[in-house]
């Protein structure tokens, strides 16, 4: 099977059978969304979705944020995961976002990067949920679901995200994100992957060499 025939026929299943997903945090707005995306690193999107609306509630705007000291946010967030570096990551995000960009979250992937506390997973996160653009973050799921499918043998994220990028149509990529962290949530999990419950076995380059070398 060669690359292209493997991501055509996974992507082909994804889009028959899982043609609308979204993210698993909670937002109303690109503010609130960046602010759970700085918040899910290392961190579970149940836990972030619990932090969130008493944050939300507390500071609703960046220029809330901004004014707010450490002492005032830390008690929000101090549950996830290295609470201190958050804490000051998003009161320094959203001092940036006031002092260059009015306040607004900006679409460009470089402008995001700017701001305290967004590497490119991130950025790629905002600009494909908020913006529609056609990236594809890769995070710890996406980086082990697609060195096992066979999608990609790069790495770094960077280097799995150019493959990915490099096979997946333009219109796909957007939701390909969610396809691929959500079965590496739910089926494709690193401990003890839910093979038997894979609709992808088919396709998938692990699967197919463990069970050669099995059947040996």
């Amino acid at each position: 099977m060669t690359t292209k025939q493997r991501f055509n026929s996974i992507v082909a299943w994804f889009s028959e059978n899982q043609p609308e997903v979204r993210s698993e945090l909670h937002y109303a707005n690109p503010f609130q969304l960046l602010v759970a995306v700085i918040l899910s690193a290392q961190c579970t999107d149940r836990r972030v979705n619990m932090v969130t609306p008493p944050l939300f509630e507390a500071f609703p705007t960046p220029k809330a944020l901004a004014a707010a000291s450490f002492d005032e946010v830390y008690p929000y967030v101090k549950s996830v995961s290295y609470p201190n570096a958050k804490t000051q990551h998003l009161i320094d995000m959203a001092r940036k976002l006031l002092a260059d960009f009015d306040g607004s979250v900006p679409s460009d992937i470089d402008a995001l990067m700017s701001l305290p506390g967004v590497g490119r997973k991130t950025a790629n996160v905002i600009a494909s949920i908020v913006y529609d653009k056609p990236v594809i973050a890769v995070d710890t799921h996406v980086f082990r679901v697609s060195h096992r499918l066979g999608l990609s043998k790069g790495k770094t994220p960077y280097e799995v995200e150019q493959d990915l990028e490099r096979h997946i149509p333009l219109e796909k990529r957007a939701t390909a994100h969610h396809w691929l962290i959500l079965h590496g949530r739910y089926i494709c999990t690193a401990r003890s992957p839910k093979c038997s419950a894979c609709p992808l076995t088919e396709w998938c380059k692990k699967y197919t060499e463990d069970n050669f070398v099995s059947s040996k």
